[in-house]
C-alpha cells in the first residue's frame, strides 16, 4: 500500500474528528497550505505551532528528511489576521510555511472530542473502568471523561499516579484534601477544563484531572466536593499528540515524529 498523500491524510483524519465538531471559538483546520496536497505526507506532530517546531521541521528538511505538514493540536491562527509582517511571529511562521514548503493544520476542539483524542488518552493511562464522556456532545463523543479506577485507593496514590504518567514539573492539588482519604471515581480533561467543573460534580467525581485552574476555580472545586488536580496544560495534553504518532504510523505515513521542540513555556524556580 502506497504511503498516503497529505489530501489523504487529512481526509482520513477528519473522517474520524470532523473539524465541525469544534467549537464556536475554535480555529480547527489547515492555517497554512502551501500547495502540498499532493505530496506524499511527513508528518511533524507538536502540542504548540511555534517558530521553534518550525525551525525543527526546517533543519529536518536541511538534514535529508523532507519534512512538509506541522500536525498541531493547538491552532495557530484564532483572530482573523489583518496583517502577515515580518518580526511578528505568526507573520513569520506564515511566511516560512510557504518558502520551505511546510503546511501548518490543527486539530483542537475536534481532536478533544474522540476516542484516542486528549482527554480519552488520559483516562486510558489512569487505567479507569466504564469511561464516558464528562460533557457528551454526541453518543460516545464528547468532552473530558470520566471513570472508575480498577480499586479505590488513597488519594496520595493517586496523586502519585499522575506524576508518574505525566511527569508535570508541578502538581497541584486542592487545600485541606486529605491525602489519605479512598478514592475511585476520577474525571478528566486535557488542557484548560476548569470550566467544566458543574459537570464534574453532576457525574459524582471525587477527582478532577485537568490543568489551567485559577484560584477562585480551587475554591469551587472544594465548595463541590471535589478533589482539583493541575498537572499544567503541557503535560495533559502531550500524550494525545504522541498517540497521533502512533496513529499516523499505523496508517503508514511515510515519515512521522513527534516533535522535540513543543515547550511547557513555564518554568518553576526552586531557590
Amino acid at each position: 500500500m502506497a504511503a498516503p498523500t497529505i489530501a489523504q491524510l487529512i481526509h482520513q483524519f477528519e473522517t474520524w474528528a470532523p473539524p465541525q465538531w469544534q467549537a464556536d471559538w475554535d480555529n480547527c483546520g489547515w492555517q497554512i497550505e502551501p500547495g502540498i496536497l499532493n505530496d506524499p505526507a511527513r508528518v511533524l506532530v507538536c502540542l504548540t505551532p511555534t517558530l521553534a517546531v518550525m525551525a525543527e521541521a526546517i533543519a529536518l528538511q536541511q538534514a535529508g528528511t523532507p519534512v512538509n505538514l506541522i500536525f498541531a493540536h493547538h491552532p495557530l491562527i484564532f483572530s482573523p489576521l489583518k496583517a502577515v509582517t515580518k518580526g511578528d511571529p505568526v507573520g513569520d511562521m506564515v511566511r516560512l510555511a510557504i518558502a520551505h514548503g511546510i503546511g501548518v493544520y490543527s486539530a483542537h476542539t475536534n481532536f478533544d472530542q474522540v476516542a484516542d483524542g486528549t482527554a480519552d488518552v488520559l483516562a486510558q493511562l489512569l487505567d479507569l473502568h466504564a469511561v464516558e464522556p464528562l460533557t457528551p456532545t454526541q453518543p460516545s463523543v464528547g468532552y473530558g471523561r470520566v471513570g472508575h479506577l480498577p480499586q479505590p485507593c488513597a488519594l496520595e496514590t493517586l496523586l502519585h499516579q499522575i506524576q508518574t504518567q505525566l511527569q508535570p514539573p508541578r502538581l497541584l492539588y486542592s487545600p485541606e484534601a486529605n491525602l489519605q482519604q479512598s478514592v475511585q471515581r476520577v474525571a478528566v480533561l486535557g488542557g484548560a477544563g476548569a470550566s467544566f467543573l458543574k459537570d464534574v460534580a453532576r457525574a459524582q467525581a471525587q477527582v478532577y484531572l485537568t490543568s489551567d485552574c485559577k484560584f477562585h476555580q480551587f475554591q469551587e472545586a472544594r465548595d463541590r466536593g471535589v478533589v482539583l488536580v493541575d498537572a499544567g496544560h503541557y503535560a495533559t495534553e502531550r500524550p494525545a499528540c504522541d498517540r497521533l504518532v502512533t496513529r499516523f504510523k499505523e496508517q503508514r505515513v511515510a515519515w512521522v515524529q513527534l516533535s522535540d521542540r513543543d515547550e511547557d513555556f513555564r518554568q518553576f524556580f526552586n531557590p
